[in-house]
């Protein structure tokens, strides 16, 4: 995730501070059908233009889709105009601070598990695997380690030596209770970035520290 669709999903979810917009966004969520601002209006028991200017308002920050269609049943000339519906936006918006990524880790475990029962590959291997095969395509396609470093959510620091340091691991719930299955498939994950992303200058190591990603990257002395 990148910064601004960070900054989009925070005022997402800041959105729904207001509580109209929360209770229209639920009263949307729990209709079976897409509902129209007069459905809404009547519901709450609120004026249809503010109904209106709230319902945009969730619909701009992504919380709910839109459509039209004649609520009438009639169709050609004389049929009126066909209502603006809301319904409960499909994507999720998910924010953690700091910056987590589960979904991630769950699609390297997921990826794993079924290529470990297609090939017979033991479970542990095929994840150090595929999380290689994913950093690698991250890498290549962001050009740099920094880039992907900075968007997954390490927030890199500088160690005074010409390498960083991981302020954030981006899978601490998962590392705490799984510590080393997550962390092998973190380094793995970050040797195949720096490897996609061609880096030359440093290079990934493991090497726990408190309060750190288990994860560094070293300057190369080689």
């Amino acid at each position: 995730m990148n910064e601004q669709s960070r900054s989009d999903d925070i005022s997402a979810i800041a959105s729904l501070s207001d509580p109209l917009r929360r209770a229209l966004f639920d009263l949307v969520s729990k209709s079976a059908t897409p509902m129209g601002r007069d459905e809404a209006a009547e519901a709450l028991g609120v004026p249809r233009g503010t109904v209106a200017f709230h319902l945009e308002r969730l619909a701009r920050c992504g919380l709910l889709d839109t459509g039209f269609q004649r609520r009438t049943g009639r169709t050609g000339p004389g049929a009126g105009r066909p209502a603006k519906l809301y319904r409960r936006a499909a994507n999720e918006i998910i924010v953690s601070v700091p910056g987590r990524h589960y979904a991630l880790a769950g699609e390297l475990l997921i990826s794993a598990i079924e290529q470990s029962d297609r090939t017979g590959e033991p479970a542990r291997e095929s994840l150090a695997r595929v999380s290689e095969e994913h950093g690698r395509a991250l890498g290549t396609s962001a050009g740099s380690l920094d880039a992907v470093l900075q968007s997954t959510g390490y927030e890199p620091l500088d160690d005074g030596d010409g390498g960083l340091l991981l302020h954030n691991c981006p899978f601490h719930q998962l590392a705490q209770s799984h510590t080393e299955t997550i962390c092998a498939a973190n380094l793995a994950l970050l040797e195949g970035v720096a490897e996609g992303a061609g880096e030359r200058a440093r290079k990934v190591q493991f090497a726990p520290k408190d309060g750190y990603c288990c994860v560094r990257i070293a300057r190369n002395t080689e």
